[in-house]
């Protein structure tokens, strides 16, 4: 069974960091694209930022662009979420995913059970 496992959440202020992580056991994805999604009550779940498979490749969103920084450790079958400068609005459920390449992580159906981001004014 494939379990993708996000830890790193919590509560911080606003300007201050978190780390997530995102672990994966059942299967290596050291092929694989890896991303993160993040998603607010009543709203779709929006894109965040994702990786290429050797980690030579990283997309952001505009929103986070310059604050974030997506990086993975194939050994570990690990990939995280440095999140700097934070803001209130970056508040979510933040979510790891996986897919074949960046543009399938969506609907790859691989997903982790979400982990809780609060950031206060």
């Amino acid at each position: 069974q494939v379990q993708l496992v996000e830890s790193g959440g919590g509560l911080v202020q606003a300007g201050g960091s978190l780390r997530l992580s995102c672990a994966v056991s059942g299967r290596t994805f050291s092929t694989y694209a890896r991303g993160w999604f993040r998603q607010v009550p009543g709203k779709e779940r929006e894109f965040v930022a994702a990786i290429n498979w050797s980690g030579s490749t990283a997309d952001y969103a505009d929103s986070v662009k310059g604050r974030f920084t997506i990086s993975r450790d194939n050994a570990k079958n690990t990939v995280y979420l440095q999140m700097n400068s934070l803001k209130p609005d970056d508040t979510a459920v933040y979510y790891c995913a996986a897919g074949p390449n960046v543009l399938t992580l969506r609907a790859s159906g691989y997903w982790g059970q979400g982990t809780q981001v609060t950031v206060s004014s």
